[in-house]
């Protein structure tokens, strides 16, 4: 019988696993110095990141969120963000916690994950602001593409720090590039300010031995075939909105995919067991033929219990049952 991260490995080269099922159920992410000292305490109060970015943690919710305005964003006038911006010293970090983590997971049983959290486009609107992000993008693409540049160095330069101290297996990068229904900016501007500095950021990632995992949680369908280019090993987050199928068949094998069912769909309440099992075995029997492909909820869990309980329970038996069928 494989362990988790021989199955994943399985799935992941091509190969015939035990079962189809989640691959970040077979990673351990390592609470790195720079994630942690970023986190806001859960008080629903605004706390300043090491960027500067204002960010509240409300009781209940799943995670931070920024509350960028006028008064607070980093950058206030795009023209002037050499003066605005103040990029965070990766000096004197203290790596205590991290290391103990990582020495303590058992690599041929998981994988160690490090999250590379706040991507180039999500950092850049945390900076200033969603909308006035979305306009500079446009009006002014060489002042943005300065943003990005000193946003990708500290990425790389984190990434090789990380690799040293750890060695992670997989670097979970998050960059969320769209929403439900489209990309966030035109294939063109995308291609021409995010991509060829994502190319370098993965170059570093697979120079340090490690998988890049990208998580993206909304539409990149336009963009899937930049992605293989870019180098992304896992799309992790494909969200059923996508044409996964058409993907599958473009893409011809080069781009893991981890994702498929549809949260929104059965994280609701007033929903059968049967309709929420259904939808997990709709999206392994449409998927998983493919290969390379891990089912799961896409942002990670259904956030009521007792759907994800289902979904987990039927992924477990489906996932195991669908290899024995194969």
């Amino acid at each position: 019988m494989m362990t988790l991260r021989e199955n994943a490995m399985a799935i992941y080269n091509g190969e015939k696993p035990d079962f189809y099922g989640d691959i970040m159920d077979a990673v351990e992410l390592i609470p790195d110095p720079v994630l942690m000292g970023d986190l806001p305490p859960q008080d629903g109060l605004e706390h300043e990141d090491s960027w500067g970015t204002v960010y509240v943690f409300k009781t209940g919710a799943p995670g931070p969120h920024p509350r960028v305005n006028d008064s607070n964003a980093v950058i206030k006038d795009i023209e002037h963000w050499k003066e605005q911006l103040k990029v965070p010293s990766l000096e004197n970090l203290d790596w205590t916690a991290a290391c103990q983590a990582a020495q303590s997971v058992n690599r041929k049983e998981k994988f160690v994950g490090f999250m590379c959290a706040g991507g180039l486009f999500e950092r850049s609107h945390h900076l200033m602001g969603m909308e006035n992000a979305l306009i500079n993008y446009m009006e002014y693409p060489e002042e943005m593409a300065g943003v990005l540049r000193e946003i990708a160095e500290y990425k790389k330069t984190y990434i090789r720090l990380v690799a040293e101290k750890i060695h992670p297996d997989i670097i979970f990068y998050h960059d969320d590039w769209g929403s439900k229904q489209n990309l966030f900016l035109p294939p063109r501007i995308w291609r021409a300010l995010i991509k060829p500095l994502q190319k370098e950021i993965s170059d570093v990632i697979h120079e340090c031995g490690m998988i890049y995992m990208h998580h993206a949680d909304c539409i990149c369908q336009p963009i899937v075939e930049d992605m293989v280019e870019v180098g992304v090993d896992i799309w992790q987050g494909v969200i059923a909105q996508n044409n996964i199928v058409e993907i599958q068949r473009i893409t011809k094998g080069k781009l893991a995919m981890c994702g498929g069912i549809d949260g929104p769909k059965i994280d609701i309440e007033n929903i059968t067991e049967e309709e929420i099992r259904r939808e997990v075995r709709r999206a392994i029997d449409t998927y998983c033929p493919a290969g390379r492909f891990y089912p799961s909820i896409p942002n990670g869990v259904c956030f009521r219990q007792w759907n994800d309980a289902i979904v987990k329970d039927e992924l477990k038996k489906y996932g195991r049952e669908f290899v024995e069928k194969m």
